[in-house]
């Protein structure tokens, strides 16, 4: 039999099957012919959670009573875990009744936010390179993608006066997201206070994605630190990197209350609240000390040094002063663009790095290494490597 044909929707025609869905069934592909392949392509952590939060999911799962559906805003024990964690480590006053509303995941929200605020033809400021979920959210929601370039020479931090040029009529959304990704690189100083300014200045709302604060990052920081961003700012945020816990899918919106109430509009539409014992184990999670910050980032910060390896080894140049999941080297002159030289690495060696262009123009001649690979899979990596360059 053959099954009927029906015409997609409109809103998911510019929208294409995710680069590394595609990448992934090829590796698997090469490995089920007998080919040994090291993946550094995607950055899911693979260390587990802290054994309390552990401990935590157990007990509460246990209890018969903890299994029915819960608040559209989440659990109340989340919520005010989620504030005292902003207020101890970003310096940021969050009301958890009304200022927090806990994800299933952050990427659940950037589709949200989209969803709730653009109408066809409304544009949105994306990063160029960025993560290309933002990208793929604002189409599905109609909204018009405009990039906004970042650049090596520049810190990969925006060009406002660029930003301005290009014109910022039927703009109502911008993207940004630091610590970078793909980039690593840190906001200058400033760039916190000066987003907001230009947010305010032409009365469009900032959405910072940050996923990353905790990670090879001394000076963790929230956009939502500067003096009345509430008036302009949607943060996400996530337990997926900081606390070793993607597969879990806990995130959260923080924002002015006017902001929660209408992205619930839309939220409550689509799920209900998780989980209440994965709900009390993030908010456990959410009280680990300095211990567990410390001893995450001296595991990446060994890890970091075995990647900045396998860009030498490759001939690309990098910026040592790299916060986040992964490393971010830059091509060697004349060896063509990212995909021809990812492609190269992984039939020839063996070994998959992720070329930068999947995040972007801006990124087509740079590669990305994700440090969710043990230091004994990244030397075998560089032996690999080592061994046909």
């Amino acid at each position: 039999m053959n099954p009927i044909k029906i015409a997609l929707a409109d809103r998911i025609g510019g929208v294409e099957e995710y680069y590394f869905s595609k990448k992934l069934r090829e590796i698997d592909q090469m490995r089920a012919a007998g080919t040994e392949v090291i993946n550094l392509g995607i950055g899911s952590p693979d260390q587990p959670p802290h054994p309390d939060v552990i401990a935590t999911l157990a007990a509460e799962a246990a209890k018969p009573g903890n299994h029915g559906y819960q608040p559209y805003k989440g659990a109340a024990i989340l919520r005010e875990a989620f504030s005292a964690w902003y207020a101890t480590r970003y310096g940021v006053s969050l009301d958890p009744n009304s200022e927090i509303l806990p994800l299933i995941g952050s990427k659940e929200g950037i589709m949200h936010i989209c969803m709730t605020y653009l109408n066809p033809g409304d544009k949105v400021l994306e990063p160029n390179p960025g993560y290309p979920t933002y990208r793929s959210a604002a189409k599905i929601a109609g909204g018009v993608c405009v990039d906004y370039k970042l650049r090596e020479s520049n810190g990969w931090q925006p060009d406002f006066e660029e930003i301005e040029r290009q014109g910022m009529k039927g703009v109502k959304l911008m993207i940004v997201n630091y610590p970078h990704m793909p980039t690593g690189a840190l906001p200058k100083e400033d760039l916190f206070e000066r987003l907001v300014a230009f947010a305010r200045k032409h009365g469009i709302l900032l959405v910072h994605d940050n996923p990353y604060s905790f990670i090879r990052n001394p000076h963790p920081a929230s956009l939502l630190s500067v003096p009345d961003a509430k008036d302009v700012v949607i943060e996400l945020n996530s337990l997926s990197k900081s606390h070793s816990m993607a597969g879990w899918r806990i995130g959260m919106i923080g924002a002015a209350r006017e902001r929660i109430d209408e992205i619930i509009r839309f939220k409550s539409n689509m799920d209900s609240g998780m989980f209440y014992p994965m709900q009390a184990a993030a908010a456990k999670a959410l009280c680990l000390g300095d211990d567990w910050y410390r001893g995450i980032n001296e595991l990446y910060g060994r890890r970091e040094a075995k990647a900045y390896e396998i860009l030498d080894t490759v001939g690309c140049s990098y910026d040592p002063q790299q916060a986040g999941l992964f490393v971010w080297g830059r091509l060697p002159e004349g060896d063509g663009d990212c995909y021809q030289f990812s492609d190269k690495i992984l039939y020839n060696c063996g070994v998959f790095l992720t070329p930068g262009g999947i995040f972007g123009s801006e990124g087509l001649q740079y590669i990305r290494i994700s440090l969710c690979a043990t230091e004994e899979t990244l030397q075998r990596s560089i032996d690999k490597i080592k061994q046909v360059l």
